[in-house]
């Protein structure tokens, strides 16, 4: 069996901006993560379907399904049930943060982020 803390982690960011998909992803490679990304909800459940993650990052506001409602989509899935979701938002309202918690989010990290903080939110959920 290989040790578990020398496999890559795999983590999905959701966001429907490029440019932000793109920090992410970077600031999390550069730590040694595998990083996978879908551009709003819908995309990002095809993108996973078969695969397993250990961390899922997503956006609220995108097109076609937002952020709460691909959190309650991946809770409904067993294989998804364990797995740490942080909530990247603009958002600070804490009613927001109230119902992506209440949808099956971990935490959250709000916008515009510094890579460490993000680091250390993402440090703090993955095993």
């Amino acid at each position: 069996m290989i040790n578990s803390k020398r496999m890559k982690k795999t983590v999905l960011v959701v966001d429907d901006s490029e440019s932000i998909r793109e920090v992410v992803k970077l600031t999390l490679e550069d730590e040694g993560f595998n990083v996978i990304t879908g551009n709003d909800g819908v995309h990002a459940l095809n993108v996973i379907e078969g695969k397993s993650v250990d961390l899922i990052i997503t956006d609220l506001h995108m097109p076609n399904l937002d952020g709460i409602g691909f959190i309650r989509r991946i809770r409904e899935q067993k294989s998804f049930l364990g797995i740490p979701i942080l909530f990247l938002t603009t958002e600070s309202q804490l009613e927001k943060k109230m119902e992506a918690k209440d949808a099956g989010a971990t935490g959250w990290i709000v916008k515009p982020f510094m890579p460490k903080k993000l680091l250390n939110a993402v440090n703090r959920v993955v095993r």
